[in-house]
Parts: structure tokens; sequence; C-alpha cells
């Protein structure tokens, strides 16, 4: 039996591994090999390695959990998680099971892009999710928030406050926000366009929309709020419970609400706060946390 098995193999969970194996626990780290932000050259906001590449990173974490004897990694997909603290049991796609006395849950989301034609290719690649993580890059670029609902059309003034004189919201379809909001995007220079898209073509700062009636946009950037959820159903599976939005909801120590089960990264949050943190520092740091905190309940269960 394992001490800890961690499922996933991003920043949260290499980072949960790391501190683990420099604290001599039996560690296996499970990889599927799906990352968020795969289609990404470029991750920011983490000192030291601003502008680098986040396979790179991954890869460079591979390579230091090398050093530790007891960590063990593992590409491999999980099918289910059941048990209770001391004693769980991880299967597999395969049909193979491993036990642990504790787990890690670092499986992250995964995006569900709009269906319009050129969005799902040219994601991370002149289609972006942040400001935050892609804001500065597109700063003088004339810009498009592709979206009709309220957190595009905030995402719009963001980008407008932020990074460009140039901002257009394209709805792709009707605008659904109060009167209010659609006089304050009036009122800052954000231009609406409310038929459908149909296709987005070009490159990162010669992008191209195409709509249903009105004539090309020609834009450097979009921005789009893609609708995510778990990439994996083990919380759920194994009692934990999940905020309105989806992710796992957690404590200050990175604990679920099921004993022994620790979560860490975009694919839980506390619930005072009001959506997950997608940024891979954040990531790093809630691995890091997860992996500190149960050490210490593994540590107190040893001493009965």
């Amino acid at each position: 039996m394992y001490d800890v098995i961690v499922v996933g193999g991003g920043p949260a969970g290499l980072n949960a591994a790391l501190t683990l194996g420099r604290q001599r626990r039996q560690v296996l780290l499970l990889d599927s090999g799906d990352y968020r932000n795969a289609p990404a050259t470029e991750m920011h906001m983490f000192l030291s390695r601003d502008g680098f590449s986040p396979a790179e990173l991954r890869r460079l974490g591979r390579e230091e959990l090398t050093h530790y004897p007891t960590v063990e990694v593992r590409e491999s997909r999980v099918a289910s998680a059941s048990g209770s603290a001391g004693d769980f049991t991880v299967e597999f796609e395969d049909g193979t099971a491993e036990r642990a006395r504790r787990l890690i849950l670092a499986s992250g989301q995964a995006d569900t892009l709009p269906e319009v034609d050129g969005v799902a290719d040219l994601f991370g690649r002149g289609v972006y999710h942040c400001p935050f993580c892609h804001g500065f890059e597109t700063a003088g670029l004339p810009l498009a928030v592709l979206g009709g609902d309220l957190s595009h059309a905030m995402l719009a003034l963001y980008l407008a406050d932020r990074f460009s004189e140039d901002v257009v919201l394209c709805a792709n379809g009707p605008l659904d926000v109060p009167d209010t909001l659609r006089a304050t995007l009036k009122e800052r220079g954000i231009e609406v366009r409310e038929d459908l898209v149909v296709r987005v073509a070009g490159a990162a700062e010669t992008l191209e929309l195409h709509f249903t009636e009105s004539a090309p946009l020609a834009r450097g950037a979009v921005f789009h709020r893609p609708v995510s959820q778990q990439r994996a159903g083990l919380a759920a599976k194994l009692g934990c419970e999940l905020t309105p939005d989806g992710c796992v909801q957690v404590n200050a120590q990175q604990q679920t609400t099921v004993a022994g089960v620790y979560a860490a990264g975009d694919t839980a949050r506390q619930p005072e706060t009001p959506g997950p943190t997608p940024f891979v520092i954040t990531a790093a740091a809630d691995g890091a946390k997860a992996a500190i905190w149960l050490e210490q309940d593994l540590f107190r269960a040893g001493l009965g």
C-alpha cells in the first residue's frame, strides 16, 4: 500500500509528489497525459519562469522527481476510486488497481470550446481565455471577445480598461446582459455585434472573425472564457462535496469534505472564493499545501 496516490501530472500533482517525496513518503503519481494548458506555448506569472513553456516545466518536474526514490510516476488513466481514510483503492482503465492511505486529486479541469470553426485550432495561439495570462502580450492590438453573457461583457470592459482602446464584443447571438451593462459597454466605446460567428481564421495578431450577416472583423487576438468541468469524476465517486460551479470543495488545508482526500489546482477551491484560479503558480502552491497538511495528517495518524 502506498502512503499517497496523487492523481494528476500537472503542476499541482508534481509539486505535491515532490513535497511528499522529500518527506520520504511512498507516493504514486498518476499522469493521464491530458493537460488543460497543453495548447499554450508560454505560461506567465510564475516567478523566474515568466514566458516559460508549460510542457518544459512538466518535463523538468518529472526529472526532479527521479531524485526521490520513494516517488513512482506512472502514465495511466484512472477509472474509479473508493474507500476511506487509511485504505483507498484506485482502479485503472486497464482493470488493475492500487491502494493508498491518502489521496490527492489534482486532475484539473477540461474546457469545452464553442462550436465555432477555427476556435479549437487557435485556442492558446490567438484565441485566449485569460487576460492575466495573455493580456500583456496583446496590449495595443485590436481585440475581440467571443461570448454574449455577463462574464464576457465584463471581460470586454476589463480588456478595454487595461490593454486596448479597440475592443469589440462578439456576442454570437443576442447579448444577454442587463440594460445598464449594455449602456456601460456603449459608454466605454465597446462595439457589440450580435449576429452569429461562423468562423475564426488566420493566426495570432492577424485573425479574422466571420459572421452570418455583418462584414468580417480583423483582430489581433480573441478572448473567450470556455465552460469548464472536472476532467475526472473521482471526487463525486468518493462522495466529496462540490461547489455550485463544479469544483471540488476544499478548506484552507486543501482537504475535501471526505476524510483522507485532498484536492489541489484548478480542480478545487474554497467556497469563500468566487471561482477557481487557473494559474500554474497557484496550482503548484496548492499542491505543496495539500502535501504539507496531508503529511501532518499521516504523522498524527501514526501516533494514534
